[in-house]
Parts: C-alpha cells; structure tokens; sequence
C-alpha cells in the first residue's frame, strides 16, 4: 500500500509536464502567427500606401500640366519659373492637389538635379540631397519610393500615440508633357516629382491591428491552457480517488484473506475444543449440583470451575459464530420490540451498574431481517455501552429510531468515554479489544450480522460525549 501511494500519489505528473510544453508550444505558434499576420498588414498597408503614393503622384503631374503647364505655354509662350506670377500659380497648383493628402515636403526638380520648386520656397534654387535619386529616376521614367521610420516597429508597439511625422513615405515620379494618352513613352519628361507624405495614422491604425491580434493570440493561449490544467487537475482528482479505493480494495482484500485463513484455524480448534469442552461443562454442572446437595466444602471451587467452562464455551461458540456465519433469514419484523427486549433483557445489569435506558422511537419501525441475528447485534451494542460505563457513578444510554426519507435511523449513544482517535477505526477488526479479557469479536460479529442485512453501521463520537452507533436499514 506505501508503494502504490508513493508512486501514485501523482499519477498524472507527467501529464503536466506535456500540458506545460503544450502551452509553451501554442504560445509560441500563437505568437508567430500573430508575428506573421502583423507583418503581412503591415506590408499590405505599404503597399497600399506607395500605390496611394503613385495616384498622388500622377495626379500632381496631371494637375501641373493641365492646370498650369497648358495654360502658361498658352499665355506666355514659354514657362519660366523665375516669373512670379507663374511661380503663384504653379504653387496654387500643386497647394490645391495636395490638400488634406498629409504632404509635408515637396519638390520639382530639372534634369540637372536643381530645385525649380518646393512647398518651402528657400529651397528653390539649391541643388538638394537626392541627386542619386533624382538621377535614377530620369535614367528609369519609373515611379519609386522607400519609408523613412524616426522610431523602431518594436519600440512603436508599446506606444499608444505616436508623433505626426514618426513614418513617412518619400515617393519620385517623373513629370511628363501629355501629349499621348495611349502611349506614354511618347510622352517627355519635364521634371522629376519628389514628395514626402505622413503616414504615421494609418501606420498606428496597423499597429492597433497588431496588438489586438497578439493581444487576442496570448489570452486565447492562456484561456486555453487554464482549461486544459482544470480538465487535468479533475482528472487528477478523479485518478487519485480511483486509486485510493484501489488501495484501500486491495487492503480489505488482504485483510479478509487474512480473516479467512485465521476464521478457518480459528473454526478446527475451536471445534476440537467444543466437544470436549460441553463435556466439562455438563459434568461440572453435575459434580456443582451434587456438592450443594452433600454440602461440600469444595462448593466453591467447583462453581469457580463451572463458571470459567462456561465462559470459555461462550467464548468458543463467538469464535465459531464469527468463522461460520450464519446466513439471515428474512422476513417483517419490528424493530422498536427488538429494542425493547434487549433494555428488558438488560434490566438487571443496569440496576446493577446504575445505568438506565432511555428510548424514543417513531411510530413506523417496521424492517426485514432475521430476528435473532438483530436481536444478539442490539444486544451486543448495548452491553458494549454499558461495560464502557464501568466504574462511573452514573450512566445513561440512549437509544433513538426514526424514520428518514424512507430508511430506518436507530442511534445508540451512551455517556461512556467513547472511542479513542487512535482505535477508532480497529474496532471492527476481528480479535481487536482494549479490554483485559475478551475475544475482540463482539463489534467484528455486529458488523458481520449488519452487513449481511445490508444495513450500515456508522461508529463515532457524540458532541456531548460518549460512543455513538448509527445504524441505517435499507428503504423497504
């Protein structure tokens, strides 16, 4: 039983074990999936936002030469900048185009990589920092542009607001002279478009997407793990119960194959001393009776001697009562009668110990069983209370019955010491007693004669004081 309880006490340990590396596995694919979607929106948004980028470009170049470059050519015969009449209304122009696009910056440039305009008009004139940019872009007539970030992905995401201006897009785009609307080769280059818009509110809208996802992924992985360690911890307890029952069968077992072979010993001596022993006992009783007759002074040694046989006789016949049981007999009995008999029977050694019997019953006491074998548990119960009172001034047993939910509830409860902690649970065990002389076989027999009724028998303390016996019949 030590084995099964130290290497089962916690029979799903490694359970856990699989449970915890589960978690850690579905956190982590949890986490990379969340990663994955998080990056995949945030390249969607780029995406979404070069090619916004690109229509904001092409339409800054139709804008310039629809609005500006047809009408100047028109009006003046050529386009010259440095006039600032033309340099107005050019800057109208691409002011009006870019309203309300977030463009914080931007700036034409000629082949020659100078600055012909800028929102910032002290830059006109000046050479710039992208010539290399510039240059390329004349080379490919191809729209490009990069993201320029003043804070980390990592850092951003435990930010809840960001600084207008903290991501930006800064597109090229080669401004061209419609002439074809079919094909745009055909169509020359007149300066090279650079512009940078801010992005950074629709880049925090991404990242309130992605803290909700890797948000959504950890509770669900901690929900999720929790439910698998209750499911679990239930199991434990249910494996862990199962087991102590198994223990405890296992116990019983032993001790009832131990029972056997000691009942079957028990039954062959004490069937080899019965016989014997009868003949002692009757011719001790004669030898008794013939000694009061003539008066002999031996009188009391042999009623000494006739006494002790007929103890020892009793204490045989326990011993095959209890190796040998008989099987009930049932048929309608009442209970309340059986009762009363035995505190009738027992008259005389209350008077003589100074104990009485107090009994309240219900009015339905009606049960099956077999009337004698009832009537010698009862007896044995009470005998049992009242030998437990021994040596008190006085003792009260009392005997209660009713009725519950259909079940008969007898309760026996004297004013006696009661049971100790430690023996509590040995009292039913065959040849256990704390008494100097005994068999230990009056509770062993009492358990027997209840079990084989189907009857539960329930030994404890009571609050006040005193042993306490619960006796429940099975519903009729």
């Amino acid at each position: 039983m030590a084995h099964l309880s130290e290497s089962g006490s916690r029979p799903l340990q490694f359970v856990k074990v699989i449970s915890w590396s589960l978690f850690v596995i579905i956190l982590g694919f949890s986490l990379l999936l969340s990663l994955f979607i998080s990056k995949y929106a945030e390249q969607t948004l780029l995406e979404k936002q070069e090619e916004f980028g690109l229509l904001l470009a092409e339409n800054v170049s139709h804008q310039v030469f629809t609005r500006f470059v047809m009408p100047v050519a028109m009006q003046y015969g050529a386009i010259s900048l440095r006039q600032k009449k033309q340099a107005r209304m050019l800057d109208e122009v691409v002011r009006s185009t870019v309203h309300s696009f977030h463009v914080t910056s931007l700036r034409i440039y000629d082949s020659k990589g100078l600055i012909t305009y800028s929102l910032d008009p002290e830059e006109i004139g000046t050479q710039g920092n992208a010539l290399y940019k510039v240059t390329r872009t004349w080379e490919t007539a191809a729209f490009s542009s990069e993201i320029l970030a003043k804070v980390s992905k990592v850092v951003s995401l435990f930010r809840f607001n960001l600084k207008p201006g903290s991501l930006m897009l800064r597109a090229y785009y080669p401004l061209r002279a419609e002439r074809s609307l079919t094909d745009i080769s055909e169509n020359p280059i007149m300066g090279i478009l650079e512009f940078e818009q801010d992005i950074t509110e629709d880049f925090m809208a991404m990242l309130n997407f992605e803290r909700l996802v890797i948000t959504f992924s950890l509770v669900t992985s901690i929900v999720l793990f929790f439910l698998v360690m209750a499911v679990l911890h239930r199991a434990e307890r249910l494996s862990n119960k199962q087991l102590k029952e198994k223990e405890q069968l296992i116990f019983e077992l032993q001790q009832q194959e131990k029972l056997a072979g000691m009942g079957r010993m028990v039954s062959g001596v004490a069937h080899e001393i019965r016989n014997p022993l009868g003949i002692i006992c009757s011719s001790s009783e004669l030898i008794l009776k013939r000694a009061r007759k003539e008066e002999s002074p031996h009188t009391r040694i042999i009623e000494a001697l006739h006494e002790e046989a007929k103890r020892l006789s009793r204490t045989v016949a326990e011993f095959l009562d209890y190796a040998r049981p008989k099987k009930p007999m049932m048929s309608p009995l009442d209970v309340g009668k059986l009762l009363d008999q035995v505190a009738v029977f027992m008259e005389p050694e209350c008077e003589k110990r100074n104990v009485s019997i107090d009994r309240q019953y219900s009015e339905d006491m009606s049960a099956q069983g077999d009337k004698d074998l009832l009537y010698r548990a009862f007896y044995n119960l009470v005998a049992n209370g009242i030998q437990a009172m021994e040596g008190q001034e006085e003792g009260h047993i009392f005997i209660n019955a009713a009725r519950e939910e259909g079940r008969l509830h007898v309760t026996i409860h004297d004013t006696g010491p009661g049971f100790s902690e430690e023996c509590i649970d040995q009292v039913r065990d065959p040849f256990f007693t704390t008494k100097d002389s005994g068999t230990g076989l009056g509770l062993a027999l009492v358990s027997t004669i209840f079990e084989s009724h189907g009857v539960e028998m329930h030994l404890s303390n009571a609050e006040d004081g005193g042993a306490r016996v619960d006796i429940i019949f099975p519903e009729q």
